[in-house]
């Protein structure tokens, strides 16, 4: 899996639990990975922008009392199946990556 639909699975799969705002994408990543996935604002936002030009996501403008409004993200049908095409390509990525290091259940060693 090239890194950019890494990304790409990361938002959506947040993405897949509802609408969140980019800065908590971010945060949830982060927190599902219990810290070992950080993402920064030039990762997140340019896969936003991508997923929404090909309408996998959309964004609709919430406002705020007393702060600026803020850019909420949702996944589309389309974008709902994207996510579960990317499910599948994980499962058979880690299947394949531990058949060859033994994970399996064969023993190699």
């Amino acid at each position: 899996m090239a890194y950019k639909q890494e990304i790409e699975a990361l938002v959506l799969g947040v993405l897949g639990d509802g609408p969140l705002h980019g800065y908590r994408i971010a945060q949830s990543i982060k927190a599902r990975s219990e810290g070992a996935l950080k993402m920064g604002d030039n990762q997140v936002y340019p896969v936003l922008h991508r997923l929404e030009l090909e309408g996998l996501i959309r964004a609709e403008w919430q406002v705020q009392e007393g702060k600026p409004s803020r850019k909420v993200y949702q996944l589309t049908p389309t974008g709902r199946g994207r996510l579960i095409q990317r499910r599948k390509e994980w499962e058979q990525y880690v299947a394949t990556f531990s058949s060859v290091i033994g994970l399996d259940g064969a023993s190699n060693a």
